[in-house]
């Protein structure tokens, strides 16, 4: 859950460029959630899906990361499916938290 697992040695050059901005957001909990949804899901998304995933990746992180967490009502534009599976790989961030701390002691 750190980093990359996909390899990008077999994706298209479309495909390659969103798995590193996945892994690169710039707030380490976008790139968990964004990194380890492509990881499972980018070999097989769409063109739809794709151009679909390039626009909730142009907002941003801070936004993304309240709609995620659920801090902030998620816009219309963006209830969607997709967004719903992205949303579905957001780690318990409070517990990854607490954890951090305990090793921390």
């Amino acid at each position: 859950m750190t980093g990359v697992t996909l390899s990008s040695a077999l994706l298209d050059p479309r495909r390659k460029r969103i798995l590193f901005r996945c892994w690169h957001r710039g707030l380490r909990e976008m790139d968990l959630v964004f990194g380890q949804f492509a990881d499972a899901e980018l070999p097989t998304l769409s063109e739809v899906e794709l151009a679909e995933f390039e626009v909730i990746m142009d907002e941003e992180d801070n936004d993304l990361a309240r709609w995620i967490l659920g801090t902030l009502p998620v816009p219309e534009r963006f209830k969607t499916p997709l967004f719903e599976r992205i949303a579905a790989y957001a780690p318990d961030f409070e517990q990854m938290t607490a954890d951090m701390r305990r090793a921390a002691e």
